[in-house]
């Protein structure tokens, strides 16, 4: 008699919730990890944003809700590439009520997922591996989503202060309680 084959699911959430998103729903993270799989056997490699940024200003790259061009949600105020990946820096539109709902599960540590759209312009595929990778893209919109594609895209940080107004505001206190 053969057992009966047992599928355990595993999640992972964030450690701790994103309590800090501030009030106008700023947030940031990688849309994108280079040199890592994704659940589909591509594999971002350096560099292949460079020409799409050149061509689009972050604020023609779409900020949407689970890819659904119908669901824009609000937009990019700059995407970078970096050695690690592709950077991002979003503002929620939280006059958008889709906006506000995920606003709300990014606080909660609900939500936390990004995911890229593109047109790939190169990749080539490596046969051993299965793996293909991408080195030209052409990036039209980077989605917030629940699961993403690649398990690293993350919103990572959610602005609070910039680092120059709390600096300022610790310098402040040191002479008045000094």
């Amino acid at each position: 008699m053969m057992a009966a084959a047992t599928t355990v699911r595993e999640r992972k959430f964030l450690p701790e919730p994103l309590s800090g998103v501030d009030a106008e729903g700023v947030f940031e993270g990688y849309a994108s990890l280079f040199g890592e799989a994704d659940l589909g056997k591509d594999v971002v490699m350096p560099g292949a944003f460079r020409d799409s940024l050149k061509k689009r200003a972050a604020a023609q790259v779409r900020l949407l809700w689970q890819h659904d061009p119908a669901q824009p949600i609000g937009r990019w105020l700059s995407i970078a590439e970096d050695l690690r990946g592709l950077r991002v820096r979003g503002r929620l539109n939280l006059a958008v009520e889709r906006a506000r709902d995920i606003h709300a599960l990014m606080r909660d540590g609900a939500v936390d997922g990004l995911s890229i759209g593109f047109r790939v312009e190169r990749a080539r595929a490596e046969r051993p591996t299965g793996l293909r990778r991408l080195e030209r893209l052409d990036l039209w919109e980077i989605s917030v989503v629940t699961f993403p594609m690649l398990p690293g895209a993350r919103v990572e940080t959610v602005k609070q202060a910039p680092p120059k107004l709390a600096t300022h505001i610790r310098s402040a206190a040191v002479r008045l309680f000094s």
